[in-house]
């Protein structure tokens, strides 16, 4: 009987489970050693999960990448570039007017503070604060001057806060307002100075579009006319 190659063994793991961990795989292969199983990922062809840590691989000819070069399963993120810092990058460089820290976040639903930062020092991206926020472009000067000017112009437009705002950061508002309903006003300035007391960093306009969202806009005091006796 001839034995089935290992890599064959491998290929067939992920076409009855598209995404595996390494645990899953040794076990699945009968305790075979790390090293082995890695050189037989390599040979075939493979890419790790950018959220979890790197947690997940799946084989590369599995995802059906989406026009960002993203593809999800099961709540596992995969990129064509495989690492979130290398993905961070591409996205911020490949957009025509740059990306927030927000958009990246939102895109991407997982945090990229720290990848953002690294690339920054590492003088792989550029970031300049237009509206309240960081920009982040590529290193290339041509290229960052480029994207800075659209950016300017898409808000110059209104069109600088188009993208929606993040639940949990609507989440932060509405409470925030439950709380301070026997303070001052609720307006957008307001509320979002009491975010940034605590550590939560929200613009105005983000603010904004969640309190008109929830019908929450600042409204003037009504006045009572006094009583004639």
């Amino acid at each position: 009987m001839t034995a089935v190659p290992a890599t064959r063994q491998v290929a067939d793991l992920f076409r009855k489970a598209p995404v595996m961990d390494m645990p899953a795989i040794e076990r699945a292969l009968g305790g075979r050693s790390r090293r082995s199983v890695f050189r037989d990922l390599e040979a075939l062809g493979y890419v790790s999960s950018y959220t979890h840590t790197g947690r997940y691989s799946t084989l590369a000819s599995v995802p059906d990448f989406d026009p960002d070069g993203l593809w999800r399963y099961q709540g596992i993120g995969f990129s064509r570039d495989s690492t979130l810092k290398a993905t961070v990058r591409r996205l911020a460089e490949s957009a025509e007017a740059g990306r927030t820290q927000r958009e990246l976040q939102l895109r991407l639903e997982v945090r990229v503070h720290n990848p953002l930062l690294d690339l920054v020092e590492h003088k792989q991206l550029r970031r300049e604060s237009i509206a309240a926020e960081y920009v982040y472009v590529a290193a290339a000067r041509r290229q960052a001057t480029k994207q800075l000017e659209h950016r300017r112009a898409l808000v110059a437009a209104g069109l600088g806060a188009s993208v929606p705002v993040a639940p949990t950061l609507e989440i932060e508002v509405l409470v925030e307002v439950i709380h301070g309903a026997r303070l001052p006003p609720r307006d957008a300035a307001t509320v979002a100075a009491r975010l940034s007391a605590r550590g939560i960093r929200a613009s105005e306009a983000d603010v904004r579009t969640v309190l008109e969202r929830h019908g929450l806009k600042k409204t003037a005091p009504s006045r009572s006319r006094p009583s004639r006796r």
